[in-house]
């Protein structure tokens, strides 16, 4: 039985709309709007859905780089959230996120060396003779060589140089990476070196991934369980395979009804979502997904659907199954 590394209960994150003469709160956007989950040691847990469903946001509120509105995130029984600036930077030494953009999360001011070595000399190494033997280790554990240490990141092609944002996450041997979409950056041939490289350190590193994407694909390569996010709000959670093969969410069917298959035979049918995303400063009434779903039922547009468990470990929001 795996050990629950990570807890997030009811986890919140309003944005204030700012508006009129003085800049008054005028309203708020709902980008994550009470989810819970947990994540268990050595397993790696995808989030996917559309841009600006929140999962981005979910993941900095759970390092902080966000401060959440409200809500749990309990870190090997430890709720992060109580904790002060000088005792979260601690916690930050298990807890590393790799960024989406190779290009924008690198100083380009500084070597490949440098910006490795900062998080050792902030954690407490000291020795430059041993910063900069952990250095040319963990350049080769990515797969890159002891002399990319004196270059600049505009040097490096984009995979080259989210390998340097892989080495600066693994420097002080986190137990929890949260990876914001680190491959939609990078071209198809790079992504799977990429994610082999990823899948390799969790098995040689015992580290456990939250893997935040909007590609299906990419997240079922490398999960174990998936959570879908529609609105800000998490509507189902399943092993992969069971979500796969038996999605229960209609948001969820559609979603995997859109990835092309390798056949050519294959007669898929392809369900359309009518309509747009409803905005997060001003969600439907009831469940979030009704104004889209070709399920709806009168009270998906006045009660929300409870998050709950259908089936063992499968849980879904939608009133389908109440």
């Amino acid at each position: 039985m795996q050990q629950q590394l990570l807890e997030v209960n009811g986890l919140k994150k309003y944005f204030d709309i700012k508006g009129g003469v003085l800049g008054k709160k005028v309203g708020e956007v709902k980008a994550v709007d009470g989810i819970s989950f947990e994540v268990k040691q050595g397993e790696t847990l995808g989030i996917v859905g559309e841009s600006g469903c929140g999962k981005s946001t979910t993941g900095k509120s759970i390092l902080r780089l966000i401060e959440p509105t409200e809500g749990e995130v309990k870190f090997e029984g430890k709720d992060l959230l109580s904790l002060g600036p000088e005792d979260m930077r601690k916690m930050r030494r298990d807890i590393q996120i790799i960024f989406q953009d190779p290009y924008a999360s690198l100083n380009p001011r500084h070597t490949v060396e440098k910006i490795i070595s900062e998080p050792l000399l902030v954690y407490g190494m000291k020795s430059s003779k041993d910063r900069k033997a952990r250095v040319k280790e963990l350049l080769e554990v990515v797969g890159l060589q002891e002399h990319h240490g004196s270059r600049y990141p505009h040097q490096f092609s984009g995979g080259q140089r989210q390998r340097i944002g892989i080495a600066r996450a693994l420097a002080n041997n986190p137990k929890l990476i949260i990876c914001d979409e680190p491959v939609s950056a990078l071209d198809v041939s790079v992504q799977s070196q990429i994610l082999n490289l990823m899948e390799d350190l969790q098995k040689e590193f015992d580290l456990t991934y939250i893997f935040i994407a909007h590609d299906l694909s990419v997240v079922k390569h490398i999960s174990d369980r998936i959570g879908v996010m529609y609105l800000g709000k998490m509507v189902e959670l399943a092993n992969k395979d069971e979500l796969y093969d038996a999605p229960k969410h209609p948001y969820t069917q559609a979603l995997l009804s859109a990835i092309p298959t390798p056949d050519p035979d294959e007669v898929k049918e392809r369900i359309i979502l009518k309509g747009d995303v409803p905005s997060p400063s001003n969600p439907p009434k009831g469940c979030p997904f009704n104004t889209r779903c070709p399920k709806a039922m009168s009270i998906c547009r006045e009660s929300t659907p409870h998050f709950q468990e259908i089936e063992e470990e499968h849980y879904v929001a939608c009133h389908l199954y109440e």
